[in-house]
């Protein structure tokens, strides 16, 4: 499958010639923490102690029973400190930094999780930090982007292109032309030039191998199907790599299909047939592009399924037919999420939800006697004002009005 990091005809490193040894650096360095079996304990070591790991797996009762058919099953990487599953990759690659002798880190960010993942790593390991998040982003995910200012790290707004993931990735990429040799980007996702979308996942494995052995330990066997949403695919390629084996078992990604069909409208790179094969950001995978190779604008309500490209493992699985590839509209996933709230406590992140409303699609059809797992790679917290404006809650727009009205108030008299 893999070759130099090309995973059939996708994956590369198509980087300026000025950063070659910075990944030759990376690339030297991650290898030599892949045979360190002391590497790896540290890692243990600090998920488990900073980040609560193993994180447990959780059985959907209530909607089962309203749903029929399969039993739902949730491996609950919310409960991952800062609330999702970055943490996961930030504190491996963290550690690399280390090792590498780097004292800054950047990253960039579309729903403000790894932003939120990669300053808090910076603060434990007190490496100066910096984030790269598109405005219009940094405009819906303003909670996030208090906690990573508050943790020390400056916070970019980037206002180019469509203000989105892909531009704040783009500034990233400038700022590490510049400092590479004190700076480490740390990349959120199983996306880019080689070795970051093998890296990625071998730091998000540790998702499907506790899953795996989890289901197990609770149940006697495999589910028949594992889901996962897929913007850049970390999370997916992290549940998912506990499961490349088990050939009973389905795997099903769930992309933003958005509003629909069209242009602009969603960020299905896989489930819908608009995409086309190009590089771009250092890497060759399906982007959703025009006929001259231009990115096009994408939209998804939530702010980290909105990517126009994905990684170049799943594009590969795609094409191999090892994943199965699905849409979730804005509608349902809302809908799915407020489901998820109402009948079991739980709150699944926008982009969670996307696998969720698949899940909840599909579950009634199965068998009683199948099990079927759905990778909850963070919580709700930060999609509060999204939420609350998709369910036009009165409660809420009320509460925006009066604060308005109260900052208004106070400037005026100050």
């Amino acid at each position: 499958m893999k070759n130099s990091g090309y995973y059939s005809q996708f994956g590369g490193a198509f980087i300026p010639e000025i950063l070659v040894p910075t990944f030759d650096e990376l690339e030297s360095a991650y290898l030599a923490a892949r045979e360190d079996e002391s590497f790896w304990q540290e890692y243990l070591d600090i998920m488990s102690t900073y980040s609560c790991r193993a994180t447990p797996i959780s059985r959907l009762d209530n909607l089962t029973e309203q749903l029929g058919g399969a039993a739902i099953y949730v491996k609950r990487e919310d409960l991952n400190h800062t609330g999702a599953h970055k943490a996961n990759n930030v504190m491996g690659q963290g550690l690399l930094t280390k090792r590498m002798g780097k004292k800054r880190v950047i990253a960039e960010t579309g729903a403000g999780q790894h932003g939120v993942a990669t300053a808090t790593m910076a603060a434990k390991f007190g490496f100066d930090c910096t984030i790269y998040m598109g405005a219009h982003d940094v405009a819906r995910q303003r909670p996030n982007v208090f906690w990573m200012e508050q943790m020390g790290a400056t916070v970019v707004a980037v206002t180019e292109g469509s203000q989105t993931l892909k531009d704040a990735i783009n500034e990233a990429f400038r700022d590490w032309v510049s400092n590479m040799d004190d700076t480490h980007y740390v990349l959120g996702t199983a996306c880019g030039p080689h070795p970051f979308p093998e890296m990625v996942t071998w730091f998000q494995s540790i998702i499907g191998t506790e899953a795996r052995a989890q289901m197990l330990e609770r149940n006697g066997k495999l589910p028949a199907r594992v889901y996962a949403c897929v913007g850049g695919g970390s999370n997916a390629m992290g549940i998912f790599s506990g499961f490349f084996d088990d050939k009973e078992v389905e795997l099903v990604g769930v992309e933003a299909g958005g509003r629909g069909r069209g242009p602009g409208q969603h960020a299905a790179r896989l489930a819908y047939d608009d995409a086309t094969v190009g590089v771009a950001q250092g890497y060759k995978t399906y982007f959703l592009q025009d006929r001259d190779g231009q990115m096009q604008d994408t939209h998804s309500v939530s702010a980290g399924l909105d990517y126009v490209g994905v990684s170049p493992i799943l594009s590969y699985l795609h094409e191999s037919k090892q994943v199965r590839f699905e849409a979730a509209s804005d509608v349902d996933v809302v809908a799915a999420m407020q489901k998820t709230v109402r009948n079991e406590g739980l709150i699944p992140a926008l982009e969670s939800s996307h696998a969720f409303a698949q899940a909840y699609a599909e579950a009634p059809s199965m068998s009683p006697d199948e099990d079927i797992l759905i990778n909850m790679s963070g919580r709700a917290d930060k999609d509060i004002f999204t939420v609350a404006d998709a369910v036009d809650d009165p409660k809420w727009r009320q509460f925006i009005i009066d604060k308005a009205k109260e900052y208004s108030e106070g400037m005026t008299n100050a």
